[in-house]
């Protein structure tokens, strides 16, 4: 076999494997879009609309995709470091149900700020001799986001036809919360028992209202401990970039050497467990 045919070969070699490989590639990008497109449209798209944030789907996938190719692209012409490349692929994939989950949880505290006070507005309306639904209206017109939001979808899932009961439980879900837990179990027993409404509300009200001001004082003496482990776990980091920019030379295989990448994804792990680890312990639940 002459030696023109042994390139004609080896090519067509490589083209074929570059061409399965890319087929490959082209099956399992398209699964992973699949996936993440079911992902978004189960979990990411249907806690915005329970947080009364809606959005339109498809805008919302194609965002998180175009995040997905060019978010890498951007850290590698930045960086040139495989490591914080390959670790930025990971952050359009995680990023959307942290945010959500970061608004979730503000808003469900303003909820529970909120919450006392309309207690005590309901119980209010019931000894005026308001009915439970009157009162609800009233709690409506007068509130503040969220609160205000979520019972009318309360009144509004009760008007299409759906039982008290199973409004509650809708109620329920999107506010995974003890305290309106324990706001929902008093209203089934006042209803399937009988007994004063307005006293337990009172009572539930004065109840949270005593635990908001215990956390209150927990958060005031657990706040310098939270700073201290933001400051501990950003010292470091700060550290590194002066270093990076007095010592240039010397922090150079840190950034450009195998050895430096498995050093920084040590520190990077590192870094996290003690970070959460102070959050373990300056967290206390009442």
């Amino acid at each position: 076999m002459s030696r023109g045919m042994h390139i004609y070969l080896i090519g067509g070699v490589m083209f074929g494997a570059i061409l399965f490989f890319a087929v490959i590639f082209m099956q399992v990008l398209g699964k992973s879009a699949k996936w993440q497109e079911k992902r978004i449209k189960e979990g990411t798209y249907r806690e915005l609309e329970d947080l009364f944030i809606f959005v339109d789907f498809e805008k919302l996938t194609y965002v998180n995709f175009a995040a997905f190719l060019f978010v890498p692209v951007l850290v590698w012409i930045i960086t040139s470091n495989p490591i914080f490349t390959t670790a930025s692929v990971l952050l359009p994939i995680f990023a959307p149900k942290w945010i959500v989950a970061r608004v979730r949880q503000k808003r469900l505290d303003q909820f529970i700020s909120q919450f006392p006070d309309a207690l005590m507005m309901l119980s209010s309306s019931l000894r005026a001799g308001s009915s439970l639904a009157v009162a609800m209206e009233n709690l409506v017109n007068e509130s503040k986001a969220p609160l205000s939001q979520e019972f009318a979808m309360l009144i509004r899932s009760q008007r299409l036809g759906a039982s008290f009961e199973d409004a509650v439980r809708d109620m329920e879900r999107r506010l995974p919360i003890q305290e309106f837990m324990l706001f929902s179990a008093g209203l089934r027993i006042a209803r399937e028992v009988g007994g004063n409404l307005a006293d337990m509300l009172e009572s539930l009200a004065e109840t949270l209202y005593t635990k908001m001001q215990t956390e209150g004082k927990i958060k005031s003496l657990t706040a310098q401990g939270k700073i201290q482990g933001v400051v501990m776990s950003g010292l470091p980091i700060l550290l590194m970039l002066v270093l990076t920019q007095l010592q240039p030379v010397a922090m150079h295989p840190l950034f450009h050497s195998v050895t430096g990448w498995g050093v920084l994804t040590l520190i990077a792990a590192m870094e996290f467990m003690g970070y959460i680890g102070i959050r373990k312990i300056t967290s206390i639940d009442v």
